[in-house]
């Protein structure tokens, strides 16, 4: 018995000595086949580190589509061609007894607003599953998609990704996405021109609900605030991509929300920009552009979106939302000196204010959604004289609130877009608005804040999921 046990011994050692030289000596990648670049029949990739954001990177276009209607309108940046905010209704047009709604897209969460050229709908979107910026041009009158082309750029969800609205010149497409990264792409093709990377270039640092701040052309030139480290503002060349001019940001200023506007004061075109810090104006005049004119730092909100608004040709309208209410900016120049000083400053429930959206003008006349800290008159439609902007002439009913929701002028009409989706007409007289009609376009809409597109006879509106387009104005018809 014994010696059958340690016969059974020393086989079961042999055994187990054996399946451990075999493990050692077994080399599993022996089968392996080398993994040449291209063996996979993958396009060309790029090499790149992990945190490296290549602007542009991927394109697509979809095989079949193609875009022949003959709309002629454009809306081709942030507040239209005037950035006013206001269209003028179509020759033989009137509005349509209930507004037609031609097509929606899914869109990733967000409030980024479209553009329109040549018949054309351009959007810069966010793709959550590729954690990409994606610009997107679409038909027009079918919602249809022509092309796309996008860049990864991974990021987490804070009321939504995208914000900003494309700038279109001549052929060009222009982008700023949620973290600064701007392209530039031919709108008819999707080729790729130029991109430029504002916090790896100029050191930006992104504010908190990321980049807001709209791209602005003026003439041929593409005019950034990158607010960073060394540079204020800058104007880079349409064409190539290259720098013109640039302003030291002497005063560090940090990006904001808001969006540069194009005023003039005494003759001088200037650019004004609301920053973190403070409210400046540059020069936009050739052989003088760039330098800085004069600052502002007695108003300083810690954040603000709506751009400023110039009321007469020596007085802007400031305003943020977070309590911080409005103000009123007087700039003068004597000879070669300027001023700017804040004349007026008051919390939100002492004035016109807005919380999101850039009030208009409209003759005489100011006009702004007031916001959810705006007292008793919270959320309404408002409209003010520019000689006294602490008591609204005007104001929507009860009923009538619209949240943070958009609105623009076409003709003498206002459409106001309440933040879950209904779509509200007024008629603007001299000293108050009339409702001509509200419409349920968006069954549950949801935080429907991105600015309104229009033209010709279509309005395209959104919440944070959807993209909608709307026929506003149809033929006149004649009694026969």
């Amino acid at each position: 018995m014994r010696n059958r046990l340690t016969l059974f011994t020393i086989a079961l050692v042999i055994v187990y000595s054996l399946i451990l030289i075999g493990w050692h000596l077994y080399d599993p990648t022996a089968n392996f086949a080398v993994a040449e670049p291209g063996a996979d029949n993958r396009p060309e990739g790029h090499a790149r580190k992990a945190d490296d954001v290549l602007i542009g990177e991927f394109f697509m276009k979809e095989d079949g589509n193609t875009s022949t209607n003959e709309v002629k309108g454009e809306w081709p940046c942030f507040r239209g061609s005037f950035h006013d905010n206001k269209a003028y209704v179509p020759v033989k047009k009137e509005l349509s007894a209930s507004f037609k709604c031609l097509w929606t897209v899914t869109t990733g969460e967000g409030h980024a607003a479209p553009v329109i050229s040549e018949g054309k709908v351009y959007v810069l979107d966010y793709d959550e599953q590729m954690n990409s910026d994606v610009l997107r041009c679409l038909d027009l009158l079918t919602g249809k998609p022509l092309w796309r082309r996008w860049y990864r750029v991974p990021m987490k969800r804070n009321h939504g990704f995208s914000r900003t609205i494309p700038a279109i010149w001549n052929d060009l497409v222009v982008t700023i996405g949620p973290e600064g990264h701007v392209m530039c792409c031919n709108k008819h093709t999707g080729d790729l021109k130029w991109t430029i990377d504002m916090k790896k270039r100029f050191g930006t640092e992104i504010p908190f609900w990321y980049t807001g701040q709209c791209p602005l052309i003026d003439n041929d030139m593409l005019v950034l605030a990158p607010a960073g480290k060394d540079t204020l503002m800058l104007g880079i060349d349409m064409q190539s991509g290259n720098t013109r001019w640039g302003t030291p940001n002497e005063i560090g200023f940090k990006m904001s929300h808001s969006s540069i506007m194009p005023m003039t004061f005494a003759g001088i075109p200037t650019y004004v920009y609301v920053g973190v810090g403070g409210v400046c104006g540059v020069s936009a005049q050739q052989g003088n552009q760039g330098k800085l004119l004069w600052q502002a730092t007695k108003w300083q909100p810690s954040v603000v979106a709506p751009s400023p608004l110039q009321i007469s040709p020596t007085q802007v309208f400031l305003v943020a939302g977070y309590g911080a209410g409005g103000a009123l900016l007087q700039v003068t120049q004597s000879r070669s000196t300027w001023k700017a000083d804040i004349i007026d400053a008051y919390k939100s429930a002492e004035g016109m204010s807005s919380e999101q959206q850039t009030p208009i003008i409209y003759g005489n006349r100011l006009i702004t959604i007031l916001p959810k800290d705006g007292g008793g008159m919270r959320e309404r439609l408002a409209m003010y004289s520019p000689s006294n902007i602490h008591t609204p002439i005007w104001t929507s009913s009860a009923d009538e609130r619209f949240g943070l929701g958009p609105y623009l002028i076409v003709g003498d009409m206002l459409f106001a877009f309440k933040e879950d989706g209904e779509l509200f007409v007024y008629r603007v007289g001299a000293s108050s608005m009339t409702l001509l009609r509200r419409q349920r376009v968006m069954e549950e809409g949801v935080d429907a804040w991105g600015p309104i597109a229009y033209a010709d006879s279509y309005m395209i509106v959104r919440d944070s999921k959807t993209i909608m387009c709307l026929q506003i104005f149809e033929d006149i018809k004649r009694e026969k």
